[in-house]
């Protein structure tokens, strides 16, 4: 039987992405799954409207995105959190996706996280993903919040014990859904 590979990525184009940082933390507990970590900033997109499609066609960036989605078995987000909602950055891939496909997230399945420097840990933004991205074909496994990320991560992992069984529980529950 092949490996499992999933893709896994920050909703931001952040380069010091908290959020990045996050999704390599989860991803290294990952011992049977290859991952292939993506970078936003390596799907260079014209901001999406529907003049832009007419006229252009979708880009090949976001083609290349949908099929790196197509062809994964699963997926790891973290969503960065910008006043309360998606990053431009994220949106903008996400809109061009879903006019490839209304299914974004192929019914692949998903562990959805979110991080920031505050005590709500992106709960603005991961209620809004909680709530549209299974229309939008996301299989939810499991999904965690991390509050206060400077105070609470390290590279060795979570520092606070109870969320660092509820983060490990969540991965745990993913790798058993591939």
């Amino acid at each position: 039987m092949p490996k499992k590979e999933i893709i896994a990525f920050a909703g931001s184009n952040s380069k010091q992405s908290i959020n990045k940082k996050l999704v390599v933390l989860a991803s290294e507990e990952l011992k049977k799954i290859k991952v292939n970590i993506l970078d936003l900033n390596d799907f260079e997109l014209p901001l999406y409207s529907i003049d832009e499609e007419n006229e252009n066609g979708y880009p090949e960036a976001a083609q290349r995105f949908n099929e790196l989605l197509n062809n994964s078995d699963g997926i790891i987000l973290s969503l960065a959190e910008h006043n309360g909602a998606y990053s431009v950055a994220f949106k903008n891939v996400f809109d061009w996706v879903s006019r490839i496909d209304k299914v974004v997230w192929k019914n692949k399945p998903m562990l959805l996280l979110s991080t920031s420097p505050g005590g709500r840990g992106g709960a603005s933004v991961m209620e809004i993903a909680l709530g549209k991205f299974p229309r939008m074909g996301a299989d939810i496994i499991a999904n965690f919040s991390l509050p206060f990320f400077n105070d609470n991560y390290s590279e060795a992992g979570i520092t606070d014990k109870q969320m660092n069984i509820e983060f490990l529980k969540g991965i745990n529950d993913f790798e058993m859904a591939l």
